[in-house]
């Protein structure tokens, strides 16, 4: 039996979900799960810079902070990015800090996207920083264990503590490379991957003051065979992490019935929770500033039929997506973060570049909501 203490915090937990939109971590000695809310959420990592060209937001009325107005319909949950050591005015753990408190102070919880790297990690690039290089196995772990510790520890220190962490970026084929990379000229290496990994959410774990989600993130939201390739290669070799956590971008990984059978087969066949950390779609084909979008023509969406490239089309691919996510068995849809919806044209992925997603934000090019903001109401 619970104690009427377990009970009690149960249910200020629930209180405390239901006003400030946050999850709710699960309790010992309660018996059955504690409900979660689902997460409608955005990556708002290139906030700080957009603001500093002078973009502005509004929905309906006078210009706000992004965070607010997607709080305003009902967003709970912000992502923020974290380079080592970037180019200049690119995302750091300090500006993830700073848009950690406006987050916090929207009522939005935090999810943070450490990539172990200085600039972008992803299935085809997973570059050590610079100064972690010539490391080897064994000091590394211990470095990105140090590190994640201190991240986590950060965010609580300022009294913004993490509800999610994911411990590296698109990780497919490993991270922190060569040390950590899986793939090597026909071979496959997980040893020392899986002990990197381990390392990093051993050392969330360390840093944690309040309850913290673990995520393990990888690409294939419509590739069941990679997905479960690689879910099943860790927990063979005994990983532990509480959420499962894939990029879905249409354009690359196919229609949403692909989406629903991966999610629906990951979530019974490894009784996690399943969480589209990274998605969007386009409400225009027409081009910004000359730079080539990433989804530029009709027939790289695979529900164009459904979903056209217009504001009505994206809100309605949204839609869309909400039920997926709603129809995964047991319960085990999580939610949805939509990927930098609010990245206009003006700041590019590198310096001197373009921004090839100015085609998939939730906001037109004046800073003005678009029909898709309905996807965070709850």
């Amino acid at each position: 039996m619970p104690t009427r203490r377990q009970l009690l915090s149960v249910a200020g937990l629930l209180v405390g979900a239901a006003v400030t939109g946050c999850s709710v971590p699960a309790v010992p000695g309660v018996s059955g799960p504690v409900p979660r809310e689902r997460v409608r959420g955005a990556d708002l990592s290139f906030t700080l810079q957009t603001e500093a060209i002078g973009a502005r937001y509004r929905d309906g009325g006078a210009p706000a902070p992004l965070e607010r107005l997607l709080a305003a319909r009902g967003a709970n949950l912000v992502r923020l990015r974290a380079w080592v050591n970037p180019p200049a005015g690119y995302s750091t753990l300090e500006s993830a800090l700073t848009l950690g408190r406006r987050a916090h102070d929207a009522g939005c919880d935090i999810l943070l996207d450490l990539h172990y790297s200085d600039f972008w990690a992803d299935q085809y690039s997973q570059s050590v920083p610079a100064v972690w290089a010539h490391q080897d196995l064994g000091r590394l772990a211990g470095t990105v264990r140090d590190y994640t510790r201190d991240a986590v520890a950060a965010f609580a220190r300022q009294g913004t503590p993490l509800s999610m962490i994911q411990t590296g970026n698109e990780i497919t084929t490993g991270m922190l490379w060569p040390v950590g990379k899986v793939y090597e000229r026909g071979h496959e290496q997980w040893d020392g991957f899986v002990r990197l990994l381990t390392a990093g959410l051993a050392g969330a774990l360390d840093g944690a003051t309040a309850p913290l989600e673990t995520m393990v993130h990888i690409d294939r939201g419509g590739d069941n065979g990679g997905a479960r390739y690689f879910y099943d290669a860790i927990t063979a070799r005994g990983v532990e992490f509480d959420l499962i956590g894939l990029s879905y971008y249409p354009f690359w990984h196919g229609s949403l019935d692909t989406l629903a059978a991966n999610l629906g087969d990951l979530a019974v066949r490894y009784g996690k929770d399943v969480l589209v950390v990274e998605t969007s779609y386009p409400w225009t084909l027409r081009q910004a500033d000359g730079t080539e979008y990433y989804a530029a023509r009709l027939e790289e969406l695979p529900d164009a039929a459904r979903f056209p490239a217009t504001p009505e089309g994206q809100a309605a691919y949204f839609e869309g997506l909400r039920t997926v996510v709603d129809g995964v068995p047991d319960g085990h849809g999580r939610g949805f973060v939509a990927w930098e919806p609010g990245w206009l044209p003006g700041v590019g992925w590198d310096h001197g570049e373009g921004n090839p997603y100015a085609n998939l934000t939730m906001f037109d090019w004046t800073g003005t909501a678009l029909p898709s903001l309905a996807a965070f109401r709850a």
